[in-house]
C-alpha cells in the first residue's frame, strides 16, 4: 500500500483529498496534520468521514511525513515552500496543491504573493502538474506542482488553439465563473450566504495571482508569449467552474470540433462534447473531469471555447491524485471514476 500525509486536512481540498482516497484500492492514509484542531478526530470534523477513517489531525511531523510514500499539501501559499526541501531530502515525494511552485520564476512568484520565496532552488525541478501536458515529466518527479482551478479550465481550453497556431496569442480572452468554495474554507463576510446567493460578480479585475499561472503554460504550449485579460467572477454555488474563452482566429479551414476531438480522444479526464452540445458546472460536480465544447458564432473570426470543472476535483484535490497516480506507475485513474452528481 501507499502511504499517503496529508499537510493541512482541514480545508476543502484536504478533506476532498480524504473523500477521494477512500476509494483507492492502493493508498492508505497514515497522516494528516493541523495545528489548529491536532487530537481532534477527522470524522469529527468530517462526519461525512465516519467509518471511513480512524485518524486524529496531528501537528505537522517533519519525521513522520517523510516516512510517507507520497505527502499532499491541501495548504495555503507559503506553506509548502517552507517544509518540502527537509521531505524532499528525507526521500518523500510531494504533491502540492498550492501555488508555491506553481510560477517558475522567483521574482514573479513574489510579485504575485507579495513575499520572497523560501526554496527558490526547487522551482526549475518542480514539474506543473497538469497531466495533459506533462505526463512524462510527472512521471518521473519528485514535486509536483499541482496547478490552480481557474488555471487548469483556462489551459485545457485553449491549448489545442495555440499549439496549432491557430488564435492570435496576444489577444487571449478569459472570462471564468467559480463557486464559493475555490475561496477557501475561510470566515469572511464575501463567502457568507447571504452576500453570494441571488448574485453574481466580478473579481480581481486588475490583476488576480493565477494569471501568470496561465500565462506561463500557455506560454510554453504556444512557444511564444501570450497575453491573456482574465476576469474571474464569484457565483452562486457551491462547486465548479465555468469558463468561457475568446480568441481571435488567423484563418485556415481546419475543423476544429475534430482537432478537439482528436486532440483530447486519449485523455481520460477531457470529455469534448458533441457539436452544439455546451458544458454546466453541475455535469462535472464530484468528478474528475473537463468538459469542452467549442463554437464559432456566426462564422465570423472569434472562436469561442467552453470548459467546466469541479474546482475541488479536477482543479485540486482530484488532479492531485491523478498526479500520484501518475508518479507512482498506478493506473491513472484509480480512485477517479466517479460520475457527476445529477441533479
Amino acid at each position: 500500500m501507499v502511504k499517503v500525509g496529508i499537510v493541512g486536512g482541514t480545508g476543502y481540498t484536504g478533506v476532498e483529498l480524504l473523500r477521494l482516497l477512500v476509494l483507492h484500492q492502493e493508498a492508505e492514509v497514515v497522516a494528516i496534520t493541523s495545528r489548529a484542531e491536532s487530537g481532534r478526530r477527522v470524522d469529527d470534523l468530517f462526519p461525512n468521514l465516519r467509518g471511513h477513517y480512524e485518524l486524529a489531525f496531528t501537528e505537522p511531523d517533519v519525521q513522520q511525513l517523510a516516512a510517507c510514500d507520497v505527502v499532499f499539501f491541501a495548504t495555503p501559499h507559503n506553506v509548502a515552500m517552507n517544509l518540502v526541501p527537509q521531505l524532499l531530502a528525507a526521500g518523500a515525494r510531494v504533491v502540492d496543491l498550492s501555488a508555491d511552485y506553481r510560477i517558475r520564476d522567483a521574482a514573479l512568484w513574489s510579485h504575485w504573493y507579495g513575499e520572497p520565496h523560501a526554496s527558490p532552488q526547487l522551482l526549475a525541478e518542480a514539474v506543473y502538474g497538469l497531466p495533459e501536458v506533462n505526463r512524462k515529466k510527472i512521471a518521473g518527479a519528485r514535486l509536483v506542482a499541482c496547478p490552480g482551478c481557474y488555471p487548469t479550465s483556462v489551459q485545457l481550453g485553449l491549448m489545442p488553439l495555440l499549439a496549432r497556431g491557430l488564435v492570435d496569442p496576444a489577444h487571449l480572452v478569459a472570462s471564468s465563473a467559480s463557486g464559493v468554495s475555490g475561496a477557501g474554507r475561510q470566515a469572511k463576510i464575501d463567502n457568507l450566504l447571504s452576500e453570494v446567493s441571488d448574485s453574481f460578480k466580478a473579481y480581481g479585475v486588475n490583476g488576480h495571482r493565477h494569471l501568470p499561472e496561465i500565462e506561463q503554460g500557455l506560454s510554453d504550449v504556444a512557444g511564444q508569449p501570450v497575453q491573456l485579460t482574465f476576469v474571474p467572477h464569484l457565483l452562486p454555488i457551491i462547486r465548479g467552474i465555468h469558463s468561457t474563452l475568446f480568441a481571435q482566429l488567423r484563418g485556415g479551414t481546419e475543423d476544429l470540433q475534430v482537432l478537439y476531438e482528436t486532440w483530447y480522444a486519449d485523455e481520460p479526464f477531457v470529455d469534448v462534447l458533441p457539436a452544439g452540445m455546451f458544458p454546466q458546472t453541475r455535469a462535472v460536480k464530484g468528478a474528475n473531469r473537463c468538459q469542452i465544447a467549442i463554437a464559432v458564432p456566426q462564422q465570423r473570426d472569434t472562436v469561442v471555447v467552453m470548459a467546466t470543472i469541479d474546482n475541488l476535483v479536477k482543479g485540486a484535490s482530484g488532479q492531485a491524485l491523478q498526479n500520484m497516480n501518475i508518479m507512482l506507475g498506478l493506473p491513472e485513474d484509480m480512485g477517479l471514476q466517479q460520475a457527476g452528481l445529477l441533479p
